[in-house]
């Protein structure tokens, strides 16, 4: 019996030393964040770090702009049995309805590209509305209204930031952030960013996007995968004063815990709807540029971003057929038979991988209806069409963006948390 006491309190003294308190102190605009860490394995989102944000929100009126990847793991105790005990559950809860259960005075919803619950097609114009569960008002950011009006803000003393980002320029949630940035240092609101992994990690890679195509798919001179997480890029845009006349916003960071860029983060759920799984999100930076050509890359299916094909690539052994779907009523080529490639299961990806693109142009039936005016808005420059039309080698094409990678690293290593 003695043993069995010991034991039990070297077992209580070694989960006490697990969940001590840490404390943090990283970027320029933060003061120091106090947090309790419960596990070294687990990465604590923004939205998970409660204790360093919670006070903030006392006594305020809040916006908050977020969808459905605005979410936060949340655990309860529940009783098992008699015989052993109590456990523990976890469930997904939306951070509107939790910041509600804290009675946290929440006034609006502003919702990207998608829409607040992530059911809008790309492009798809989102109406304002209101939320059928909470009863609040939803103003849409995409459309005619990507920056929120003076109006929309009234009264709002503290906004909140918590979108999925994967990495990637044309990603338009980045693009919601300039603009949200923007209106709340033009109209004096503190904006708290609650981070989130890049599950894209630490790739850099692809053209620097030139400043004659601006444009809401890439807003900043940038590569197409730049490396960070959305709050390391909110502190960018902040730091390097991309803001309209050089206005910098009342910024705050809200940390995640136990991450570092290099691990494997797996999103709970889809960051849009056309990102179904682990495998389209991380090929989405590189077919996405297909998006500019007349290739399909599976919308209509259940593969999204996983395969490519058209009507006009050579016959092959894989074809699929796009019909309208969640997130795609009017899919490319819908009903007609696309001859491409399945790339559903091949090795993750490190880099921007140009070689689909070079094949698919190399082999179509018409070259000069390949690519479209949108390509040179998402290459963010029109020397990559030009090169691909030119013959030039994958390798020489990455080897004319050496030098903007090299000097985007260096701008990109004072903004960086993790």
């Amino acid at each position: 019996m003695k043993n069995i006491i010991i034991i039990g309190l070297l077992f209580l003294m070694v989960t006490s030393c697990k969940s001590q308190i840490n404390q943090k102190k990283i970027g320029n605009e933060e003061s120091k964040q106090v947090n309790t860490i419960t596990s070294f394995s687990n990465i604590i989102t923004g939205a998970e770090n409660k204790q360093a944000y919670l006070s903030l929100l006392k006594d305020k009126k809040v916006g908050i702009v977020t969808n459905q990847t605005g979410i936060l793991n949340i655990y309860k105790p529940v009783v098992t049995n008699k015989t052993y005990g109590s456990g523990t559950s976890v469930s997904l809860v939306n951070l509107v309805d939790y910041l509600l259960e804290q009675k946290i005075n929440v006034q609006k919803i502003f919702a990207p590209e998608h829409g607040f619950r992530g059911t809008a097609d790309a492009g798809e114009h989102v109406v304002d509305g209101k939320d059928t569960k909470t009863g609040l008002p939803i103003i849409s950011l995409y459309g005619n209204n990507k920056k929120p009006k003076s109006e929309q803000l009234a009264g709002i003393d503290v906004m909140i930031f918590d979108l999925q980002d994967v990495g990637a320029r044309f990603y338009t949630y980045i693009s919601s952030l300039h603009y949200i940035m923007e209106a709340c240092a033009e109209n004096n609101i503190q904006l708290l960013v609650f981070d989130r992994p890049n599950p894209n990690g630490s790739i850099v890679d692809g053209p620097i996007l030139e400043k004659e195509n601006t444009s809401f798919v890439g807003m900043h001179p940038i590569p197409l995968l730049h490396g960070m997480t959305i709050g390391e890029y909110a502190r960018m845009i902040n730091g390097e004063k991309w803001l309209k006349n050089g206005i910098q916003c009342d910024l705050k960071v809200i940390h995640c815990l136990n991450y570092k860029r290099e691990m494997s983060y797996s999103l709970p759920v889809k960051p849009s709807p056309n990102l179904p799984n682990d495998q389209a999100v991380n090929l989405y930076p590189s077919l996405c540029l297909f998006e500019g050509t007349n290739v399909s890359v599976g919308r209509g299916t259940e593969k999204q971003f996983q395969i490519y094909g058209s009507p006009f690539l050579p016959k092959s052994d894989f074809s699929f057929t796009p019909i309208p779907n969640f997130g795609a009523k009017e899919p490319v080529y819908k009903d007609q038979l696309c001859f491409g490639e399945d790339l559903t299961t091949i090795p993750k990806i490190d880099k921007l991988e140009l070689k689909w693109l070079i094949k698919a142009y190399n082999s179509t039936s018409d070259k000069s209806k390949f690519f479209n005016d949108f390509f040179t808005k998402l290459a963010g420059t029109k020397k990559l069409r030009q090169q691909i039309e030119a013959g030039v080698s994958e390798s020489d094409i990455r080897k004319s963006w050496e030098k903007g990678l090299e000097e985007f690293k260096v701008m990109r290593k004072k903004y960086l948390i993790y």
